[in-house]
Formats: C-alpha cells, sequence, structure tokens
C-alpha cells in the first residue's frame, strides 16, 4: 500500500533514461534486452578506454567476472562489479556500478542499481531492484503465479486497491535500502518501500 514515489523511481530513471519515467514498473523489464544492447554500443563508442564488449551482447568496465559464471546477452555489467562463479544472468540484466552477485545466483530480465548485493543463491526474475539492497541467502523473487489458473500479476498501490498490470511475468520493485532476509520469498508484484525490512523465512503476498 504504498506509491511510486516511495520507491524512489530517480535511480531507476538516471540509469535507464527519461524516457523510463513515463512506463509502469512491469513494462520495463520486457525491455531490459533491447536497452541493454543500445546502451553498450553506445557506452562503448563514448568511452572504448573504459568499456569492451566481453561476449556478444555482453560489455563491462571494470567487473570481476569468475570462472564458471555463465552470462547469456544482452547483459550490461557496471563498473566495479563482482560476478561469482555460478551464477547465472539472462534474459536482459543491467546491472548498474558495485553490484556484487555471490555463488549460486539467478537474474533474468532485472535492472540492479549501485552497490546492492544478493549474497547467494538468489533468485531475482523480471524485477527492478534499487540502489543499497542487500538479498541474504537464499531469498528469492517469484514472476510468475505458477499455482493460479488466472495468471495475471496485479499490484498493491498508495490508495489501497489492487491494480491490474496486464502482465503474467512481474516480480518486484524493491526501493533503495531495502533488506531482505534468508529464505524469504517476495511473491509477483511485491512493491518495497525504500528501507523496508522483510524478515527471514518472511513471506510477501501483497495481492492477497
Amino acid at each position: 500500500m504504498i506509491s511510486l514515489d516511495a520507491c524512489d523511481l530517480a535511480g531507476w530513471v538516471a540509469e535507464l533514461g527519461a524516457d523510463a519515467a513515463q512506463l509502469a514498473p512491469w513494462a520495463l523489464p520486457p525491455q531490459l534486452a533491447e536497452r541493454v544492447l543500445l546502451a553498450g554500443d553506445a557506452r562503448l563508442r563514448a568511452d572504448p578506454t573504459q568499456w569492451r564488449r566481453v561476449g556478444e551482447g555482453v560489455w563491462h568496465a571494470s567487473a570481476t567476472v569468475e570462472a564458471g559464471a555463465v552470462i547469456k546477452g544482452p547483459v550490461l555489467i557496471g563498473p566495479g562489479c563482482f560476478i561469482a562463479a555460478g551464477v547465472t544472468l539472462r534474459g536482459g540484466v543491467w546491472l548498474a556500478e558495485r553490484v556484487t552477485l555471490g555463488p549460486g545466483c539467478e537474474l533474468k530480465a532485472t535492472l540492479v542499481l549501485a552497490g546492492s548485493a544478493l549474497a547467494h543463491f538468489n533468485y531475482v526474475g523480471d524485477s527492478l531492484i534499487g540502489s543499497g539492497v542487500n538479498f541474504e541467502a537464499g531469498a528469492v523473487v517469484a514472476n510468475h503465479h505458477n499455482e493460479r489458473v488466472d495468471k495475471r500479476i496485479w499490484v498493491r498501490w498508495a490508495d489501497g486497491a489492487l491494480h491490474d498490470t496486464g502482465v503474467t511475468k512481474f516480480g518486484a520493485l524493491v526501493g533503495d535500502g531495502c533488506k531482505i532476509g534468508a529464505n524469504a520469498v517476495l511473491s509477483p508484484g511485491t512493491v518495497l518501500a525504500a528501507g523496508a525490512v522483510v524478515p527471514r523465512l518472511g513471506l510477501v503476498a501483497q495481492d492477497a
């Protein structure tokens, strides 16, 4: 029951561009693959000393990527990121600077802003993650209602009412500085205000 303003969209707009402010959060993950392709080439042209193409549709500047990470472009990895062995990135992933992904993490069609960390064995799908967010081990963001006949995803907004997103794949909108405890689950359509804390083993199901 919070507003988009409480999530501080300024960081996402600064990273993706002003046009992102005109889109609903759930409209952005399906666009990330295309946006990464455009941004990667643009950054390489603008500063080839700081950016390089390291694979098909994959760009990074000064990231550390351990052996055994699986990176399926388009993927943009910002300066100072750390990608551990066993990480899988796919479906259009955009990492801002100093993002840490520990062993066994999987991200799909997700934007992660500066200084956020996923400890290990985390799954995040079709989501927007703010800056300075911390996921403890095993916490996941579910992006699909596997258990329902009607798989449309609804979000609960500031007016307290449920709103139909019109999509069947959307994980979470996580505000800056949130802390997600170990083995917690954010159900599809979760919206967390900046600084929110989800306890260990917690379940967030805001459309109940």
